[in-house]
């Protein structure tokens, strides 16, 4: 599995833009292209998948966190650039139009084979699971549900492995103690707590950086 981060309010690879928000490209074998979140601004969003070499076209699936700025501010400038997608969105949100179908989610539930979603926790946010051999793979927008519903929801489809996404303040720290990789992004208010408090396997985020699991 590959997850490669183009929007983050850091920039890993020299060459992109960096803004608040998230988004990032996921890719397994056998799984649809995802994009995760659009980041905030279209343009950036755009600019920085052209840099990194990812065609807008080639993405299958859309999958959006939550109804925030910093996370669905490139949604319309992304299905301008292609529809021909599906958009998996968190129940509470509404209006999102051009795309080839738009899926609301409400209940926790695998959405393709091997990707979940938690569905919609606190009435505002979904967060997305991917099945690897190492176990899932979460992917968290911004966490405005508490870090413990979202991982006790995600480990209904087996063992959360890895984290990688937007954690807001977070401190429940121990949460993680049993994950292989953690890559603190974005709105992340503690990530020189998280890297020292596991120094193994806690990574780095930012614009461009690639991870493989």
């Amino acid at each position: 599995m590959k997850v490669t981060i183009i929007y983050d309010n850091e920039v890993y690879k020299e060459g992109l833009t960096a803004d608040w928000g998230f988004s990032c490209l996921v890719e397994a074998e056998n799984i649809p292209r995802i994009l995760f979140d659009t980041g905030a601004n279209g343009s950036i969003l755009l600019s920085n998948m052209e840099k990194l070499g990812i065609d807008p076209a080639s993405i299958d699936e859309v999958f959006i966190s939550h109804p925030h700025f910093d996370h669905i501010g490139g949604l319309s400038a992304f299905l301008n650039a292609t529809s021909d997608v599906r958009v998996y969105v968190p129940v509470s949100l509404r209006g999102v139009r051009g795309a080839k179908e738009v899926i609301s989610i409400s209940n926790a539930q695998e959405i393709s084979e091997g990707i979940f979603s938690t569905g919609e926790l606190a009435g505002i946010e979904q967060s997305m699971a991917v099945k690897t051999d190492k176990g899932l793979v979460l992917i968290v927008g911004c966490s405005h549900p508490r870090m413990a519903d979202i991982i006790k929801t995600a480990s209904q489809f087996g063992n959360v492995a890895a984290i990688i996404g937007g954690m807001h303040g977070f401190s429940e720290f121990e949460l993680f103690k049993d994950m292989e990789l953690i890559c603190p992004a974005h709105c992340t208010a503690h990530k020189a707590q998280i890297k020292t408090r596991y120094p193994r396997k806690c990574i780095g985020a930012g614009a461009g950086k690639v991870i493989e699991i």
